[in-house]
């Protein structure tokens, strides 16, 4: 199987390997329970380590069999959701979506003009939409799927609205559980031991993936061949272990910012789930790295002097695509550009040397810098990607010393804000 790797070669000015030696037997008793802990989930906050039950055959095929039939009949198919509802879905969407209905993204914000772009863009489409929350309380996704349902009836009646309609949410009873069968959507299991961020790999991310006609059974094929991968891993050998060691140990010697970077635009969502995952998960207790990210190279010509020369405060993981998305040759020119030295080169070799020059441009600089080495941007490296990040998560936050399966924090700003609307 070929699989993802970390790259900590450039960490030794830092962090020596003796160290890390060190901290690998000093953590293996915890990181070897964090490998058990599915067994024995007496929290039910695990769900997600069990991809054999969250994507199991008999929901891959409802999944895949719904999805067939929005994919023949929708213009445009709308994902309502917040946070971990979306994330991971629009993740992977924006990178490799090449047909299909245009996918557009609603409840993730309260503004009246992106809504009702939202609203006019349905004006003589067929419109299909999924609209996923686990308790149907937070207040971003419901409003938004009220306006929508509403404008849905209107155009096609209860009944041809409702057969529009895939909700998913958690069994056994929720809010929209409810509402589903009171209006007879189609309803799809938000596992209740699942939190969102960790969800992309369950019905709430493989729904509108399938819409998207990305290959389902790659993604959790992925995903579940780094979970094995994982569990047969030495932990002296283990990238998961050795990144939250080198994450915490950094954190500690005041790098207080990890700066996920790439040189591949197509990262951009994903570094948005990835920055979710981690702030959400570790942002406890008045500690924790800040997870924050790049687009290279626009943002060297923005962000760059100030990681090259200002407050050495962070330290950055590289994600290097090594198969190009596309190919593109770059062809000679009659015209005297002053560029010729490039002709005849591909912009993937172009695209990896800036990669190398900034790497060697940023460690140069005093900058801890690793690398997450992916073979190829798909579906099953996506799995894989999601799966390592997950699991490194929950190693790195228990490190740490919190749990990652909470966040309390989020529930203030919804707290100030009710209460100001019931008034």
């Amino acid at each position: 199987m070929n699989k993802l790797s970390m790259d900590f070669s450039r960490m030794d000015p830092f962090i020596s390997q003796a160290e890390l030696k060190e901290e690998r037997e000093k953590h293996k008793a915890m990181y070897s329970r964090i490998l058990e802990s599915e067994k024995n989930d007496g929290d039910q906050v695990l769900g997600w380590m069990d991809l054999e039950e969250i994507a199991n055959d008999e929901v891959v095929l409802t999944i895949e069999k719904k999805a067939e039939e929005v994919r023949a009949d929708a213009d445009l198919f709308i994902l309502i959701g917040v946070g971990g509802s979306n994330q991971g879905a629009r993740a992977i969407i924006k990178a490799l979506q090449t047909d299909g209905p245009d996918i557009i993204y609603s409840g993730n914000n309260l503004s009246p003009k992106y809504m009702k772009d939202i609203l006019d863009q349905m004006e003589g489409k067929s419109v299909y939409v999924n609209v996923i929350a686990k308790n149907f309380a937070t207040l971003e996704p419901g409003l938004c799927f009220r306006m929508i349902r509403q404008r849905l009836e209107k155009t096609y009646g209860l009944e041809g609205a409702a057969k529009r309609i895939i909700a998913t949410g958690s069994p056994g009873g929720s809010s929209l559980e409810v509402l589903a069968k009171d209006k007879g959507y189609l309803f799809l299991p938000f596992p209740i031991p699942v939190g969102g961020r960790f969800s992309v790999l369950s019905p709430v991310g493989l729904f509108p993936i399938a819409v998207a006609g990305i290959d389902l059974k790659a993604l959790i094929q992925g995903g579940k061949d780094m979970k094995a991968s994982i569990l047969t891993e030495k932990s002296e050998d283990a990238d998961v272990l050795t990144y939250s060691i080198v994450r915490n140990k950094l954190y500690n010697m005041g790098y207080a910012i990890e700066l996920l970077t790439y040189f591949e635009p197509s990262l951009a969502y994903f570094s948005k789930w990835w920055i979710q995952l981690f702030g959400e998960s570790e942002g406890k207790d008045d500690k924790s790295v800040f997870p924050s990210a790049a687009s290279f190279s626009e943002d060297l010509h923005s962000l760059g002097q100030w990681i090259q020369s200002g407050k050495k405060n962070l330290f950055e993981t590289f994600v290097n695509i090594k198969k190009p998305l596309e190919e593109l040759i770059v062809e000679p020119d009659e015209s005297s550009d002053y560029f010729d030295y490039l002709d005849g080169k591909d912009f993937h070799d172009i695209n990896q040397i800036a990669f190398k020059a900034t790497l060697q441009a940023h460690s140069d600089g005093n900058i801890p810098c690793m690398t997450l080495e992916v073979p190829e941007l798909n579906a099953y490296y996506f799995g894989q990607m999601f799966y390592f990040y997950e699991m490194a998560c929950y190693t790195s936050a228990s490190i740490l010393g919190v749990n990652p399966f909470d966040q309390p924090g989020v529930e203030a700003y919804k707290h100030y804000m009710f209460e100001s609307l019931k008034q």
